[in-house]
């Protein structure tokens, strides 16, 4: 297919990669700011622009990864002229409404990953949770990951909830103890061996069952002294204490849940 990216920061870059392999070619690159265009067209081909209006009118999909902020202006502009062509965007939270009334052929392509220019990824391992009528959404999915969802607006807001969790929180967490190391001297590396253990199990437990450490027993003693460590940070002090009360919730429950499953199968 022939394929024009609008955006070209982080999913712009790995996804133009991930087209380019597959096949598919990258006909028009378009960013706000012709540096940002000429830079990923130098890697996935196609002319760079920052003017919408040097854009074709006859590719088969234009991919839109932009700002969420951006989407509802952007839309009207670049449709415009262009009301046969495939239109996707990307983005996690946005709903595909965003496309009714501009253009006939409109979808989302989300894949749930997390994405940096200095890291290249493997798609074809990434799942993408696609929306939308045209075939041509699936086909272009399949042709770069092995893992393709249909998934609502509604569906596709909880799922991005979920990876905020699981990605965006639990990194905000691994700065937060490389600060901790930081004020006395010592290396972010030391947690390394800590941190894969810690995601190699979740590949084989469920994440409640996988939970160690204080809060999970509630040892008031190491929470007390830990917390205390913090008084100097009052916003990371909550945060610690708000974590552990929601870690030690969450046991409970799910220990008097296994006691209740467990009686129940007895009986």
């Amino acid at each position: 297919m022939r394929i024009v990216l609008v955006g070209a920061g982080r999913l712009a870059t790995n996804l133009g990669k991930a087209l380019r392999r597959a096949g598919h070619e990258v006909v028009a690159v378009w960013s706000r700011t012709m540096e940002s265009a000429e830079a990923l067209s130098r890697v996935v081909g196609g002319f760079p622009t920052n003017s919408i209006d040097a854009l074709p009118a006859d590719a088969d999909a234009f991919m839109l990864s932009v700002k969420d902020a951006a989407l509802p202006a952007l839309i009207p502009q670049v449709t415009k002229g262009r009301e046969g062509c495939l239109f996707l965007h990307t983005a996690g939270s946005m709903p595909l409404s965003l496309f009714e009334g501009h253009v006939r052929r409109y979808g989302v392509f989300y894949p749930m990953q997390t994405f940096s220019k200095e890291r290249e990824v493997d798609f074809s391992d990434i799942p993408i949770f696609i929306e939308g009528g045209d075939p041509l959404i699936r086909e272009l999915a399949g042709s770069i990951s092995r893992s393709v969802y249909d998934l609502s607006t509604d569906a596709r807001k909880h799922l991005h909830l979920a990876a905020v969790f699981a990605c965006n929180f639990v990194n905000h967490c691994y700065a937060l103890s490389a600060e901790v190391l930081e004020r006395h001297g010592l290396p972010f590396d030391v947690m390394l061996p800590l941190i894969d253990e810690t995601a190699r199990k979740v590949h084989e437990l469920h994440p409640l069952d996988a939970q160690t450490g204080p809060a999970v027993r509630y040892d008031q003693n190491v929470i007390g002294m830990q917390a205390q460590l913090l008084a100097d940070t009052p916003l990371l002090q909550e945060v610690y204490r708000l974590l552990s009360r929601s870690i030690h919730e969450k046991s409970s429950n799910y220990d008097k849940l296994r006691l209740t499953e467990d009686t129940c199968h007895r009986v």
